[in-house]
Order: C-alpha cells, then sequence, then structure tokens
C-alpha cells in the first residue's frame, strides 16, 4: 500500500471516477459516463464547499477508488459533528488487496481530525458483500434509511 496517494479529485479525475460509479449493476443504471456536464458541475460545487471531501486513490498515476466524505455540525448528540462517507467506490481488478479499507480507514481518520464523533454510511440493501465489508470494520447496521427520489 506504500504506492497508494490518497487525495483530492481533480477535473481529470472524473471519467475515471464516473466509470467506477458506473461498474455494477446498479450504477449501470443510474450513471452515464457519455456526458460528463453534469458531474463537472457537481464536481465544482463540491470543490466550494470545505465540508466535503472527494478524495481518490492513486496507484501508478491511475485512479484506482474515490470516496465522498462530508462533515455535518449539527445538534444532536449534544451537538456532535458526525462524518458521512458515500459513493465508495474500487475499481474491480485493486478488490481484494486492501485498497477499500485503506481507503475507509483514511476516511475514518480525517473524521477523527475533523471533530466527528460518529461516522455513518449507507449502503443499497442488495450489496451484502459491502455490508459484511463495513461490519468487518465496525460499523454497525444499526438504522434502517429511507429516500425520496425528488
Amino acid at each position: 500500500m506504500e504506492d497508494l496517494e490518497i487525495r483530492r479529485a481533480a477535473t481529470d479525475d472524473v471519467p475515471a471516477i464516473v466509470a467506477m460509479l458506473a461498474d455494477d449493476p446498479l450504477g449501470a443504471r443510474r450513471e452515464s459516463p457519455d456526458d460528463l456536464t453534469p458531474y463537472l458541475t457537481a464536481l465544482e460545487r463540491i470543490e466550494g464547499d470545505p465540508n466535503q471531501h472527494l478524495m481518490v486513490a492513486v496507484r501508478r498515476g491511475r485512479v484506482v477508488g474515490t470516496l465522498q466524505l462530508t462533515i455535518v455540525p449539527g445538534l444532536a448528540r449534544r451537538g456532535a459533528t458526525r462524518a458521512i462517507v458515500e459513493a465508495v467506490r474500487v475499481h474491480a481488478d485493486e478488490r481484494g488487496g486492501g485498497l477499500g479499507t485503506r481507503f475507509v480507514e483514511w476516511a475514518v481518520d480525517r473524521a477523527r481530525e475533523e471533530g466527528c464523533q460518529l461516522v455513518q454510511l449507507t449502503s443499497d440493501a442488495t450489496r451484502t458483500d459491502a455490508h459484511r465489508f463495513y461490519e468487518r470494520l465496525g460499523f454497525t447496521a444499526s438504522h434502517v434509511g429511507f429516500k425520496l427520489q425528488l
């Protein structure tokens, strides 16, 4: 893992990020690597918000992972700040080698540095392998999540 760099995503990384987001049955239905315009617009918004950290893992100049870490100050839990980990992806040919563990551990460490008292994430109910992965890292399936498409 010593040849792994974790850094903020840049405009040039967007095609690789979108390709990873689209590289599974769920992502293939909701992502569109053929038109990067909405992703580039989103990156501009992310870059303008200091509580957003869109990160990439890079090995030998190639983007091999991505995640987004969001810092959320709040009143609940005695004014606790929480971190939300979202859109974790590891390139298909990098899975199983410890990259995902290293990347999520980076996010947890960064959340601590930001003063967070809680790290939370959601995972689609069909992603049972991901659930086992997160549980192995110490996360507990403590809540039921709800979404409303707008």
